[in-house]
């Protein structure tokens, strides 16, 4: 299918992995021009911008002047900015609420909230200049679904629901749309780096991570199709939904969980 992304500008966050990695690599598929913004590269990342039109920018996300910075350098790099995918958002198991303190809780609505409201608030000016533009918001099914172990996590992306919706009042009379897209368990470095969420399920499971990925977190979340998600997946949909193909769809927020929401 074509998507009508070819020559178009696309500002991705947390781009060097999971999630992030797939939709750049989707977008330079497309023929797009992929400003990637991470902490750190890896190489991966760096095996795309070796052979497309993939900028590279090193840049705490987190940090009041990290968004900012990405998108001045997109700008600076091509002159104009066409998609904004925020993408970046992280956190840790936790055993209990009582176990999260103050700074925890800065420490992720800083990299996964304020850094969508940031890069958002920094690319508006352009994305509407460009005309026929879009943003897309990578949020979670823990928004309307809280999970005890990342009880901050889940706050910060029931937030991103809400600016999503926000957004996309004010700015698709301007040509701006704003989706969001939902997913369950997603098979990304947030489920599978050493200590992560699969480590965690399966030490309460007597199992190895990878059963865990495969068996007990589908059985144990009630995901009807049988596994998790996959990052390409993901980044398929945000794909369709940065391309105008998607031209009167804003202001969603998409499910992609297998089947583990049960409710209309």
């Amino acid at each position: 299918m074509e998507l009508h992304l070819k020559g178009k500008v696309a500002v991705v966050t947390g781009a060097s992995k999971g999630i992030g990695l797939s939709v750049v690599e989707g977008l330079v598929r497309e023929g797009a021009k992929v400003v990637a913004g991470s902490r750190t590269s890896t190489p991966e990342l760096d095996a795309l911008a070796a052979e497309h039109d993939v900028t590279v920018v090193a840049v705490d996300l987190s940090t009041p002047e990290g968004p900012e910075a990405l998108v001045r350098a997109a700008v600076e790099r091509h002159g104009r900015i066409d998609v904004l995918v925020n993408n970046v958002g992280a956190t840790k198991p936790r055993e209990s609420f009582l176990k999260v303190s103050d700074e925890d809780w800065l420490n992720v609505f800083g990299l996964t909230f304020f850094s969508a409201v940031r890069a958002s608030r920094a690319a508006l000016p352009h994305l509407i200049a460009a005309g026929d533009a879009a943003i897309v918001n990578i949020g979670s099914i823990n928004a309307r679904l809280p999970f005890p172990m990342v009880v901050d996590y889940s706050a910060a992306k029931a937030a991103l629901t809400n600016l999503n919706k926000a957004l996309s009042e004010e700015f698709a009379p301007q040509g701006v749309r704003v989706n969001a897209i939902a997913p369950g368990p997603v098979r990304t470095p947030f489920w599978t780096a050493p200590g992560g969420f699969a480590d965690a399920t399966a030490a309460a499971a007597g199992t190895t991570a990878q059963e865990a990925l495969d068996t007990v977190v589908p059985q144990s979340m009630g995901i009807t199709s049988g596994r998790i998600t996959e990052a390409h997946e993901v980044a398929d949909l945000t794909l369709y939904l940065a391309s105008p193909l998607a031209a009167n769809i804003t202001g969603a927020e998409i499910v992609i969980d297998g089947g583990q929401i049960k409710t209309l």
